[in-house]
This record gives structure tokens, C-alpha cells and sequence, in this order.
């Protein structure tokens, strides 16, 4: 037998992630022990569109791009959801996402339901107006879906808030109305919510901060791991090191390091910005050691693991080799079904992605209050609004978890599950 290791990577090309979230929702559905009709309103998209995107290049030539908007559900409100630009997105990724939208927003009690959109590109690749031309085609495209009361996107992968502006004046454009509600993630200076960025990040640590009281765990000597550096993962760590927590080990896509003596996040995030938005070398700018096998860095034996990167991270194939007492997704569906049921025997806390990184979607849903009322709030005050959503979601989703002896993700599907259920049973099925 070779001695050779094989390559731990896992990619959402071989896991589906939708055939992993509706296996999230079956779990969630047998214990609340729905009807095959109440699933039958609530599991499937309600709508996928896939388009054609022309666009005139700076050589004159016309590039043809693939885009998707998908709506899973609107019964609680207008589908809420991101767009993002990668080489990778697929049909599958983004109705896995938009399909997490929902109970997403169902779980912190927000009213809005899920969406999710993506294009077929490297952003890279383009230049500036090229990127303009394509961000302004998509919403022209798609206008018709778009509205403050029918789908409001947000920043996503490799999306940033002046594609945001971009898209708003789109829309704006084609109404003859200034209607900032239409999308979330934009510049303060159009109407954007001042505590956005760090949204996602600032959630997490509510709840990792809630589940430490419940575990026992000291942060002020918590260890921690983050796989994934870039806004959601950078600003966790910097938050947990202003908690106390000693942060031993991080990654991105071009190097996974650790320091047992403890990495300064600020030190990283701002190398990392120096370096052209990559942490390759950070090993010779600190006293951090560089792992061999990036996914080595999941391994590590710490209090708190945060998975802030892509899909499908923790497998079958790793999980019993993973040594912490709490993971906290910050990225959506790191965890496969089959790793959950071992991180479970494990007596492993998850805090799910459905609840873990919904301070995003929460504060976008502040945005978009702020812009239909005309009125803006300081950040101390999202803040705190922030901290009363995600305290309450957590702590929901924790009794249900202690009530029904399930485990977090199967109890924060429960909760959301059940409200989309009564929204969708109150509003009835037009005949």
C-alpha cells in the first residue's frame, strides 16, 4: 500500500449542496412531524431562473454570461439573498443557498423570506467598466423580480457595495424612482447601514458568546481556529480577540498557518491587504508555522472551531479526527449531514450556519428597514439590535435543542421550519 497522503479536499462539486440542505429539512420536518402536504409548500423553490448575460467587452467583442436568481420561499416577506460572482457557481449551489435564506431569516424572525442569486465569472478578469456592464445587465435583466416588497439582494462572494450602487441605480433607473430598498450592502452614502460589515462576524460572536455560557467555556482562555480570512472570517477573529480568545490558527485558499502562542488577527488582516488580499507567506512575516495540508488546520485541537470558507469542509471522512468543544459555522454548509451525526456522538456543539452567520441577513434587514422608513441609526444602536436578535435566536433554538434532545441544527431548523409552516398555512393556497 503507497504511503503517499491523499488530498483532503472537499468541493461542492462532489457533495450536492442542496441534496444536503433538503436533508437538513427532512430531519427538522420528521420531528415536528409535518404533513407531506406542508412540506410540499415549503421545501421546493417557488422560482429558479437562469439567464444569458451579453455584455460588450472593452476589445468590442460580446462575452456571453450564465447568471441565476432563485427564490425558495416568500411567505414570511420579499426573498432576501445574495449575489455572488465566481468561476464555481452552479444552478445546485445557489438553490442550496437561497434555500437556506429562508430558514435563515426564519430562525432570527426576521420577515423576509429566501433568494439567492450568482453569475458565472471571474470578477477578476474583468476590468472596471466590464464589471459595471455585467452588474448593470444582471438587474436589468432580472428587473422584474426585483422590488423592495418582491427581492432584495446583497453583497456576496466577490460582490462589494459598488456593485450594490451599480445594481440600485439599474433598477432605479428603469422605475424613474430613487428606491434604495431594493438591495442591502450599499455605500453609506446611498443609503447603507453603518455595522454592515462586520455583521456577520458580530452575530457569530453573539452567539458563540452564548454558547460558551452554556458549555462553560472561559473565552478569556478559549483557543481558536478560523479556516476562511476574508470579511466574515478576519473580523471573527478579531472580535473573539477582543473577547479574550487566543486565536492559534487561520486560513485562506493560498495558506492555512498556526502559532500556538497565539496570532495578532490585526497583524494578519492587515499583511493579508498588503499582500494583495492573500495570507501566502505569512509565515515569514510572524512566527507562525505553515500546515503542510491546509485542511490540517480543522484538526487542530482548540476550544472553538470556526469554519468561514466554502461548503462541505467537515465530511464523513474527517470528522472523528476533529478535537474542540464548539464549532461555530460562519460559512454556509461546511458540515455534510454524515459529519453532523458524528460531531453529535462526539458531544460536539455546532451552532448552525442557519443561526451562526444570520447577523448578515439581519443587519440587511436593518438596512432595508432604515431605507423604507428614511431614517438612519447610529451603529451603536444596530448593534444592539443586533445583539437582541441574535441573543433571542440562539436561545430560542437552544431550548428547543434541550426540550426535543436534538441538535442544534436539527432544533434551528425547527424553529424556522415551523414558522415558515404557520406563515404559509395563515396566508393559505390561492386556487
Amino acid at each position: 500500500m503507497s504511503s503517499q497522503k491523499t488530498p483532503r479536499v472537499h468541493s461542492k462539486q462532489t457533495i450536492s449542496a442542496f441534496d444536503n440542505a433538503k436533508r437538513q429539512f427532512d430531519n427538522a420536518a420528521r420531528q415536528l412531524g409535518l404533513t407531506e402536504n406542508q412540506i410540499a409548500m415549503i421545501k421546493e423553490p417557488r422560482r429558479v431562473t437562469k439567464v444569458s448575460l451579453p455584455v460588450q467587452m472593452d476589445d468590442g467583442r460580446i462575452e456571453v454570461f450564465t447568471a441565476f436568481r432563485v427564490q425558495h420561499n416568500i411567505a414570511r416577506g420579499p426573498a432576501k439573498g445574495g449575489i455572488r460572482y465566481s468561476p464555481m457557481v452552479c444552478e445546485d449551489e445557489v438553490k442550496a443557498l437561497a434555500f437556506w435564506m429562508t430558514y435563515k431569516c426564519a430562525v432570527v424572525d426576521i420577515p423576509m423570506g429566501g433568494g439567492k442569486g450568482g453569475i458565472i465569472v471571474d470578477p477578476n478578469q474583468l476590468s472596471r467598466g466590464e464589471l459595471e456592464r455585467l452588474s448593470r445587465r444582471y438587474f436589468a435583466e432580472l428587473h422584474d423580480l426585483f422590488g423592495p416588497d418582491r427581492d432584495v439582494p446583497a453583497p456576496d462572494v466577490n460582490t462589494t457595495s459598488q456593485i450594490m450602487a451599480w445594481m440600485m441605480d439599474t433598477y432605479s433607473m428603469h422605475t424613474g424612482n430613487n428606491t434604495p430598498a431594493v438591495i442591502t450592502g450599499k455605500p453609506l452614502e446611498i443609503g447603507g447601514s453603518r455595522g454592515r460589515e462586520q455583521a456577520t462576524a458580530q452575530g457569530m460572536v453573539f452567539c458563540v458568546i452564548q454558547a460558551a455560557k452554556d458549555l462553560k467555556i472561559d473565552l478569556k482562555k478559549a483557543t481558536v481556529a478560523v479556516q476562511g480570512f476574508g470579511n466574515a472570517g478576519s473580523n471573527a477573529a478579531l472580535l473573539l480577540g477582543r473577547e479574550g480568545c487566543k486565536i492559534v490558527a487561520i486560513s485562506d485558499e493560498y495558506g492555512a498557518f498556526y502559532d500556538d502562542k497565539g496570532i495578532d488577527p490585526k497583524h494578519a488582516i492587515d499583511y493579508r491587504k498588503a499582500n494583495g488580499g492573500k495570507l501566502s507567506g505569512y509565515d515569514k512575516v510572524s512566527s507562525a508555522k505553515q500546515f503542510k495540508d491546509p485542511m490540517e488546520l480543522l484538526e487542530k485541537e482548540v476550544d472553538i472551531l470556526i469554519p468561514a470558507a466554502i461548503e462541505n469542509q467537515i465530511t464523513a471522512e474527517n470528522a472523528d479526527r476533529i478535537k474542540v468543544k464548539l464549532v461555530a459555522e460562519c460559512a454556509n454548509g461546511p458540515i455534510t449531514p454524515e459529519a453532523d451525526e458524528i460531531l453529535d456522538s462526539k458531544k460536539i456543539m455546532v451552532i448552525p450556519d442557519i443561526l451562526c452567520n444570520a447577523g448578515g441577513v439581519t443587519v440587511s434587514y436593518f438596512e432595508w428597514v432604515q431605507n423604507r422608513m428614511g431614517y438612519y441609526w447610529t451603529e451603536e444602536y444596530v448593534l444592539q439590535e443586533l445583539k437582541r436578535f441574535m441573543d433571542k435566536a440562539f436561545l430560542d433554538v437552544l431550548a428547543i435543542s434541550k426540550e426535543r434532545k436534538v441538535d442544534m441544527r436539527i432544533a434551528a431548523f425547527m424553529v424556522a421550519i415551523d414558522r415558515v409552516r404557520a406563515a404559509t398555512e395563515w396566508r393559505g393556497l390561492y386556487h
